[in-house]
């Protein structure tokens, strides 16, 4: 039998709210307790109604919805939060609270329906306290319309583009909106190291250092190519070859 999920949702567009109330009435297992239009009302109807799930925008007034998630995550058995929103320059800070989806305006109901399938395996997950990484582990990128999640781990080359990072995954890319100095800061040194004023690697997918006449070094990537070491980081990446 499918599980029904008590859902909340969370916009502060009318029109939003109604849409994802169409679209959640259609699918099955869907049993909605609410609705809030900001942040305040929000958590007072998580607290009041304990919903299994939040359909939550991000963008709104005062209290927004990542705010909304990080105080949903400290209670006790917080419900499953899924942003809805029309931006994905939050994909990043949605690690930090710790999204079960992330979903793009407007809501296809088969992509929703994927959603709901993945906060019924949350939910149905063994869940138990654990302290939290300051690395992230995962990032949402946008895919055709709907955002993907990519575990850290598969990515094998970080490379700046203006204000935006691409993340190089196998023979495949995609664009984040993050500099490349802020994630840095949140990438874990002992995966992830800079090469390079506008790159950074998975030290795992490093097949070696080729030396070249003029005194620079490179890295080779294997099937992700050679890339030039930056004279700044080089010190630091012949390091691993005595680690």
């Amino acid at each position: 039998m499918l599980q029904t999920l008590r859902t909340l949702i969370v916009d502060d567009e009318p029109l939003a709210i109604e849409r994802l109330q169409i679209l959640a009435g259609q699918q099955d297992g869907v049993a909605l307790v609410g609705t809030a239009s900001d942040g305040a009302s929000a958590l007072r109807m998580v607290d009041a109604l304990t919903p299994d799930l939040v359909l939550c925008d991000i963008a709104m007034p005062d209290l927004n919805g990542l705010e909304v998630a990080a105080a949903i995550e400290a209670m006790d058995n917080p419900p499953a939060v899924v942003f809805v929103t029309a931006f994905d320059r939050y994909a990043v800070a949605a690690f930090d609270v710790a999204a079960v989806d992330y979903l793009l305006k407007p809501v296809s109901p088969d992509r929703l329906a994927r959603a709901l399938s993945r906060v019924r395996e949350w939910r149905m997950a063994e869940r138990t306290p654990a302290q939290k990484s300051k690395w992230i582990n995962e990032f949402w990128v946008q895919n055709r319309g709907e955002m993907l999640r990519i575990d850290a781990s598969q990515v094998d080359l970080i490379e700046a583009e203006r204000d935006y990072m691409r993340l190089h995954v196998g023979g495949r890319s995609w664009l984040i909106h993050q500099t490349i100095k802020s994630l840095e800061a949140r990438m874990n040194p002992d995966q992830f190291m800079r090469i390079h004023r506008s790159k950074m690697i998975r030290r795992e997918g490093i097949v070696g250092l080729k030396h070249h006449g003029d005194g620079a070094w490179s890295v080779d990537l294997g099937e992700g190519g050679v890339h030039r070491i930056g004279r700044t980081y080089l010190h630091d990446v012949k390091a691993i070859m005595h680690a």
